[in-house]
């Protein structure tokens, strides 16, 4: 497993019962993980400290029970990048640390590449992988359908002064921009992809990311350049396993590229347990 051991500003203290026990810079949550399903004995005496803990509904959802006042909404950084945090009503902060592990990767692969790199972050969040390879040097096209996230991650870019940089920010359907970029003839040296485990079409039907990643990831092998440095695939569905990726990955970007491909899981280190909680996996084509 590949591990994001260099956060300063975020660490993961405890883990049990479906839920892990994390501080952001000064404030402690208690979120749920659905990983965690042992049920050891709370080891940190911090599970009573925290300032806000989200809460499962048996309906479905949930919402957060806040302990303790605070500013709901606060900055963290990682090296250079500031990133902003604040509680959503579907648990989530903004921000998912584990991908800092990647976020390096990329950065020393585009620092160390010798040329122009140009890079497409689909399913792109609220940009933590578009600042890591804006910051390293590379341009970078960052697509997500929801405009709300958009902004978040260019209020992320300017908060790590990289407003300047050559970043594109597209509000659009993923799967739509690339068949359009590729109509147009536009290619990129880099793709990473990081779609979400289910998602609703425009007509309002549902769509699980297992019966579409392969076309999905063929699709967006067309629109790399003809000397790529690397395509970069993460998924949360457990159904995903880093093999299979693996394979869809050499099935699609390997058979038209010679390269090296690997695939694991990514996580986070806990200080009480000294085990790394598994969060995702992640499959990379690279030069």
């Amino acid at each position: 497993m590949r591990a994001a051991e260099n956060w300063k500003d975020y660490r993961l203290i405890d883990t049990t019962n479906s839920e892990k026990l994390e501080i952001w810079k000064d404030i402690i949550l208690v979120r749920p993980d659905p990983q965690v399903i042992w049920k050891t004995p709370k080891k940190s005496p911090l599970w009573k400290e925290a300032h806000a803990h989200y809460r499962r509904s048996s309906q479905g959802g949930g919402s957060w029970e806040y302990r303790k006042k605070f500013a709901q909404e606060w900055q963290i950084n990682y090296g250079e990048l500031t990133f902003n945090i604040k509680p959503t009503g579907f648990k989530h902060t903004g921000l998912f640390p584990e991908q800092a592990v990647n976020w390096d990767w990329m950065s020393e692969k585009i620092k160390n590449a010798g040329r122009p790199i140009n890079v497409l972050n689909l399913f792109a969040y609220t940009g933590g992988a578009t600042l890591a390879c804006a910051a390293a040097g590379a341009s970078v096209c960052h697509v997500d359908a929801s405009k709300g996230m958009v902004q978040w991650a260019r209020d992320n870019a300017a908060a790590s002064g990289l407003t300047e940089k050559p970043i594109r920010w597209i509000v659009d359907d993923c799967e739509k921009f690339v068949q359009r970029e590729i109509k147009r003839g536009r290619r990129y040296d880099a793709v990473v992809m990081d779609p979400p485990s289910y998602g609703r079409g425009p007509g309002g039907e549902v769509w699980k990311l297992e019966d579409s990643v392969f076309d999905l990831v063929n699709l967006c092998s067309q629109v790399l350049s003809d000397k790529p440095l690397f395509f970069l695939l993460n998924s949360y569905t457990t159904g995903l396993s880093p093999s299979v990726m693996s394979y869809i990955i050499g099935e699609t970007v390997g058979t038209k590229y010679s390269g090296k491909i690997s695939a694991d899981e990514i996580g986070l280190p806990c200080e009480e347990s000294k085990m790394v909680l598994p969060c995702g996996s992640t499959a990379i084509w690279e030069e």
